[in-house]
């Protein structure tokens, strides 16, 4: 079939065999070694698919982008694999089962509509922690998780038996990114389909997209990857390419090497920092420079994937020997291990830590120069050093005096080593251990008042913890293993320890979290608690022994329960390396990752489930978890035109897709509980928002229901409520979707910068279509909600710096006039928008279109992904009948 292509191949030799591969040097020439590797990938994927002609237009764009560093031109990426976790997967898998029933009612066999590429799901994201600090917590907790979730799993695993390329990883196999990159990556593999000679099979990179934002964790590996929406995952999944821009790449070189003391996650932490006060909003960060020589694959695993942190699409890491050795350390085999070392020496991707490629914008760090870090109390971007937390703290008092309760004024509420993140580089749990063990030795406890917990990546973490005599140490300072999933670090964390909600009620402290996780939102963590940092697993364990967070742990003696024992500071509690590569080596087996997986995978929970049959999903109108979502029709429709709306919020910068979407608990006192409720359900057992993905009627309730967010159109509005133009009354955003609708008004959302910051969650984007935003104004957006907006037929706008402040003064009764034409608009089209004041004032500005491919304005032009996909498939089936 690749034969039209004729394309350039160079052939190698790897194991006694003999592969081709893409000749990409012969392609790009000179211009080969001046280009970021993660646009010699780009090229290699996209001169692999092309014919001829469009290959030698993509070659030309690449040499076009070394003259200006940044290019207006479009690429398609065509990755192999989709990688999703259970709650962006549901609601993508409802939109999919609520289309194959659109299509069955217009007369076409509803399971021609099937993923036509691998999609792996991830059971880790409601995995909630229930019970902590006993030694069986993972059975009870996944028990819980079963009880609870039993209608979505057997939603997922109907999915799985009737979607061929669909696989379901039951729920104990690991957080997806772990998963990711201990058992699906193979960094590089056979690709059978453009193998133009089948005794000499092509060779290619592994290249992916994952439904969540730290999809480019992976790129530990040197496997390009990165997040992209649930709905811009379902157009890939039916045959369409990923389009972007060719990206702009910050190069980030790094010399020296980390001093003692200091962590991988200090690293993350400190580059999510520098990045951030540089400014990115979706560009490729590549690292390269002497420095990444000496940092191993967990511990690149780390900063990559803080790169929605630091707002990249990418925190690249080209393959090297430390690719290959975490390859061996994870039991893959001898012969896909020199597969991969033959195959990028051979293509001369390979990592050349002399090397200095072009980027669009260069940024440095000497590791050593990295030290005992935090982020916080509410963005990861904040780094602090960790003697400066009480200061910060200082600032959030907020009237409450030090023993105005039982417990200290900043109490430590959670200490969680929790997330892919960190938990996915082994020595970090070690270090995490071995405090545990000093801990322990010198008769040091946990106060009463501290939730404790830690969700490792995989199951294989219990193997060689236990094995490196960890596990009962960890276990004494109440960091037993709770599972092996997101939990606190997607805000599954569980109620509060009684003595901490007691005096929340009273309002006698300001509790904290401390978790070794990637984000720290205010709310994200425990609707209860604002306040929260991240860092080390370590030093996790070492806030949760004092208890409170106002304190500097650089200086605090930790005082034994013993009287008269010897005080303790930090640095007789912090291992050094040598004691955690002790450790390492004799907890480490290569085989534990494997056979711990292959246990999980065959657990008799998922076995027993029983799943309905058949192409076609049978829903129930009696349930609460899956509903036909309404908007998987062909004719939804455009939301472009000309339209005067009212606003519906007015909201300030750093809405996360946490305050438009929450993942956490739902609040017994909330719209949504009333409604399940109302509907049989028990007020004190609702799980959390993430669960009910794939019920519309509770997910647009749940829309904005975040009790930090402040809706601007009138002060001291009731969580998820709104003003409604006309009457004036303030009424749920329900009712006044709904309100509008029936009068036939358009409504818009008005937002500050970085609207839509956090994870890459579709239902943050459906939420605002049900509530009949037709379009959103922003200072900013990020890049995944920018997609997910359009991928629901939602106009984004950027609004121009100099109309920024004055729209952030609208009220409810003011008009708001947009003029987007579907046969005008183009990439990035200026938008005129006219703002008639309620009392006379108008305010006219041209406002961006921030639409980046020609696809997004397909998108935009046919109401969204779904309408889109479904139109696609009838063209295509009346085609096939003529």
């Amino acid at each position: 079939m690749p034969s039209q292509n004729q394309r350039r191949t160079t052939t190698f030799e790897s194991g006694g065999n003999s592969y081709s591969a893409t000749d990409l040097r012969a392609a790009l020439g000179a211009e080969f070694d001046r280009l970021p590797v993660v646009l010699r990938l780009l090229a290699e994927n996209t001169l692999r698919r092309s014919s001829l002609e469009e290959g030698a237009r993509t070659t030309a764009n690449l040499k076009d982008w070394l003259q200006e560093h940044t290019s207006e031109a479009e690429l398609e990426y065509w990755p192999h694999r989709i990688l999703m976790h259970d709650t962006t997967s549901t609601p993508a898998l409802v939109d999919i089962a609520a289309m194959r029933d659109t299509l069955a009612e217009v007369g076409i066999d509803p399971s021609t509509l099937n993923p036509q590429l691998q999609v792996e799901v991830s059971i880790d994201h409601s995995l909630a922690v229930e019970d902590y600090g006993r030694g069986d917590a993972v059975p009870r907790n996944l028990a819980h998780e079963y009880r609870r979730n039993q209608e979505r799993y057997q939603f997922l695993k109907w999915a799985q038996q009737s979607m061929e390329t669909v696989n379901v990883n039951p729920p104990g196999t690991g957080i997806m990114h772990t998963l990711n990159l201990e058992q699906l990556a193979t960094v590089a593999h056979p690709d059978f389909e453009h193998s133009e000679d089948p005794s000499r099979p092509l060779i290619v990179p592994d290249m992916m997209i994952g439904t969540d934002s730290h999809t480019p964790m992976v790129n530990a590996l040197g496997v390009l990857g990165w997040g992209v929406g649930g709905l811009e995952a379902q157009t890939v999944m039916f045959g369409l390419p990923t389009t972007l821009r060719i990206p702009d790449v910050i190069g980030f070189r790094l010399t020296g090497e980390l001093p003692a003391g200091a962590t991988a996650t200090d690293l993350a932490l400190t580059i999510t920092h520098l990045i951030r006060e540089r400014g990115a909003s979706g560009e490729f960060v590549e690292f390269f420079g002497p420095g990444v020589s000496s940092l191993s694959a967990g511990e690149r695993a780390v900063v990559a994937n803080m790169a929605p942190e630091y707002g990249a699409s990418t925190g690249y890491f080209p393959v090297d020997q430390q690719v290959l050795d975490y390859l061996a350390q994870t039991g893959r085999s001898r012969e896909q291990i020199q597969l991969v070392r033959d195959y990028y020496r051979a293509t001369g991707l390979w990592f050349d830590p002399q090397g200095e490629p072009e980027y669009t914008d260069v940024l440095e760090l000497d590791l050593s120069h990295v030290r005992l870090s935090a982020a916080g109390p509410r963005r990861p971007q904040d780094l602090m050093e960790i003697s400066k937390i009480p200061q910060a703290l200082e600032n959030e008092a907020q009237g409450v005096e030090e023993g105005a309760g039982a417990l200290p004024r900043f109490a430590i509420a959670l200490a969680a080593i929790t997330s892919c993140t960190n938990t996915t580089d082994p020595k970090l749990l070690i270090a995490a251990g071995l405090v545990a063990r000093k801990a322990r030795q010198h008769g040091l406890k946990v106060p009463h008042w501290v939730k404790t917990s830690l969700a490792p990546g995989s199951p294989a973490a219990m193997s060689y913890l236990r094995r490196a005599g960890l596990l009962e140490d960890l276990g004494y300072a109440g960091f037993d293993v709770v599972g092996f999933g997101c939990t606190t670090c997607i805000g599954n964390s569980g109620p509060l320890s009684e003595p901490i909600s007691q005096e929340l009620a009273s309002a006698a402290i300001r509790p904290v979290a401390v978790l070794s996780g990637n984000r720290n939102f205010a709310g994200r963590i425990h609707p209860d608690l604002d306040l929260g940092f991240l860092v080390s697993p370590p030093l996790v364990v070492a806030f949760a022994l004092v208890g409170r967070a106002d304190v500097d742990l650089m200086t605090y003696e930790f005082v034994p329960e013993k009287a008269g024992g010897k005080q303790i500071k930090l640095a007789d509690l912090l291992p050094t390396r040598e004691e955690v590569q002790e450790a390492w080596e004799l907890g480490h087996d290569a085989q534990d990752f494997a056979r711990d997986f292959k246990i999980a995978t065959t657990s008799v929970l998922w076995s027993k489930l029983d799943a309905p049959q058949g192409a076609q999903f049978r829903w129930s109108e009696d349930s609460n978890i899956l509903r036909r979502p309404p908007f998987a029709a062909v004719d939804e429709g455009s939301q472009l035109g000309e339209f005067a709306a009212h606003p519906l919020l007015v909201l300030g910068d750093d809405v996360t897709t946490d305050h438009i979407s929450p993942a956490s608990a739902i609040p017994a006192d909330s719209l949504v509980a009333d409604y399940l409720v109302s509907r049989g359900e028990d007020r004190g057992d609702l799980n959390v928002f993430a669960s009910r993905r794939g019920n519309f009627e509770v997910m647009v309730r749940g829309g904005f229901h975040a009790k930090n967010l402040v809706n601007q159109l009138a002060e001291n509005l009731p969580v998820a409520h709104t003003v409604h133009a006309g009457t004036g009354d303030v009424v749920p955003l329900t009712e006044a979707a709904g309100r509008y609708r029936q009068q036939g008004k358009s409504a818009v959302i008005i937002a500050g910068e970085r609207y839509g910051t956090g994870s890459s969650r579709d239902w943050a984007a459906k939420v605002q279509r049900l509530l009949g935003v037709r379009a959103v104004l922003a200072g900013s957006f990020e890049r995944i909600h920018r997609s997910n907006l359009i991928g629901m037929g939602v106009v984004p706008l950027l609004v121009p710096e100099h109309a920024k402040a004055k729209l952030q003064q609208v009220r409810v009764e003011d008009l708001i006039e947009i003029s987007v034409q579907p046969a005008a608009i183009t990439v990035r089209a200026m938008v005129p928008v006219k703002v008639k004041f309620y009392g006379g004032r108008i305010l006219e500005f041209e406002a961006c279109l921030a639409a980046e491919t020609e696809l997004d304005l397909a998108l935009l032009r046919a109401g969204g992904v779904i309408p889109h996909l479904l139109a696609k498939t009838q063209a295509q089936f009346q085609g096939a009948v003529r």
